[in-house]
C-alpha cells in the first residue's frame, strides 16, 4: 500500500499510544496513568481520536466503558504498528561478534584484498565464526551511490571525500614502488629514467584507462612509456613480471608482498609519485550501528598492528 503523506500529517501519531492504552484498560483514568498523563489530557485525546476516526470508540455500559466493533477492530492493527514503530526506533542491541551470524558486504580493490583479507579472515575465524564477508570489485566513481542505496556496507580503497550523509576515516598512506624481475630485465635497483621509459610496463587501472599517474608524471619531465598491459586487477601483475620483462609500479606496501612471495626485486621509481591515503568510506546511517562499527574498528585495529614496511624503497628481493 503506497503511504498517504497528507494524510498521515494530519494525525498525531502519539494519539495511537493513546488509543492503545484506551482498549487496553478500557477506562481514561486508567489509561492516562498507564502513560503518564492526566486523566483530562486523555479525555481530550479520546475526544480526537473520535474525530479522526468518526466513531465513538468507547462508550460508558453499565460495567465501564465498552469498545465499539470498530475499536475492537482496531485492537490488532494498532498494537502491530506499535511494535513495528518501537522496534524502528529502539537503539540497537549490543552486538556479540562471538554470537554473530550476519554477513557484511565490501567494496574493496584487490590490492587492499590481498594485503587485508587473509589477516581480517583469520581474525574473524577466530573471534567471530559466524560473520561472513561478501567482497565487490569498488569503483570509486559509483561507491557513493553504492553506499546510499545499501549496496555495500563499506568502501576500501582511493576515494575523495563523500557528501554530507558520509563519513571516511584514512587507514594509511602509501608511496610507490617499482617491482620487475631482474634477471629478464637485465638491471637492478635502483632503476634508472632511462631503463624505466624503456622497459614495457603494466598498468592497472579500475576505470578502463590507459594513463595513470605514472604517465602524468613522465609527461612533466617530457617522457612516456610503453605499456604492454592494462589490466583491472592487481594481483595478476607479479605472476605476469615474474616471467616477462616488464616492469610495474604499484603501491609500496603490495609490491613488497609480492617481492616477498615470489622472489622479485622492488626499486623506488625514478620519478616523482604522489602518496596516495587508503581509506575507509561508510555511510552516516550506519555509523552508530554496533556491528559496523565493530567491523571497522577490527579493520582500523588489524592495518595498526601490520608491520609498517620502510618507505624510503631500500627493500630489494631477487632469485
Amino acid at each position: 500500500m503506497r503511504i498517504d503523506h497528507v494524510h498521515l500529517s494530519r494525525l498525531d501519531l502519539n494519539l495511537l499510544v493513546a488509543l492503545d492504552a484506551l482498549l487496553t484498560e478500557r477506562s481514561v483514568t486508567r489509561a492516562a496513568g498507564r502513560i503518564g498523563i492526566s486523566q483530562s489530557a486523555m479525555s481530550h485525546a479520546l475526544a480526537r481520536l473520535r474525530t479522526a476516526f468518526s466513531d465513538e470508540l468507547l462508550t460508558r455500559g453499565p460495567d465501564g466503558m465498552r469498545p465499539t466493533p470498530r475499536a475492537l477492530a482496531l485492537i490488532g492493527p494498532v498494537q502491530a504498528a506499535l511494535t513495528q514503530i518501537q522496534e524502528i526506533t529502539t537503539p540497537p542491541a549490543a552486538f556479540d561478534p562471538a554470537t554473530a551470524d550476519l554477513t557484511f558486504t565490501l567494496g574493496i580493490p584487490d590490492s587492499t584484498e590481498v594485503l587485508l583479507m587473509p589477516t581480517l579472515i583469520a581474525h574473524l575465524q577466530a573471534v567471530a565464526p559466524g560473520v561472513k564477508l561478501l567482497l565487490h570489485t569498488v569503483d570509486r566513481h559509483r561507491i557513493l551511490d553504492d553506499l546510499d542505496t545499501g549496496r555495500v556496507d563499506l568502501g576500501i580503497g582511493v576515494f575523495e571525500q563523500g557528501q554530507t550523509h558520509h563519513k571516511r576515516r584514512i587507514l594509511n598512506k602509501e608511496s610507490y614502488l617499482c617491482i620487475f624481475n631482474a634477471e629478464l630485465v637485465g638491471v637492478t635497483a635502483p632503476i634508472s629514467l632511462d631503463d624505466y621509459v624503456r622497459l614495457p610496463h603494466l598498468l592497472t587501472s579500475l576505470v578502463e584507462s590507459a594513463h595513470g599517474v605514472v604517465d602524468d608524471a613522465l609527461a612533466k619531465i617530457g617522457r612516456k612509456r610503453v605499456i604492454a598491459l592494462t589490466s583491472p586487477r592487481f594481483s595478476v601483475m607479479p605472476f605476469v613480471v615474474r616471467q616477462a620483462p616488464v616492469i610495474a609500479t604499484m603501491h609500496a606496501r603490495l609490491a613488497r608482498f609480492f617481492a616477498d612471495s615470489m622472489g622479485l626485486t622492488v626499486s623506488p621509481a625514478p620519478i616523482a609519485l604522489p602518496d596516495v591515503s587508503i581509506s575507509m568510506i561508510w555511510h552516516t546511517s550506519n555509523d552508530a550501528i554496533p556491528s559496523q562499527r565493530w567491523l571497522r574498528e577490527t579493520i582500523i585495529k588489524l592495518r595498526k598492528t601490520d608491520p609498517r614496511p620502510p618507505t624510503d624503497g631500500s627493500h630489494t628481493t631477487s632469485d
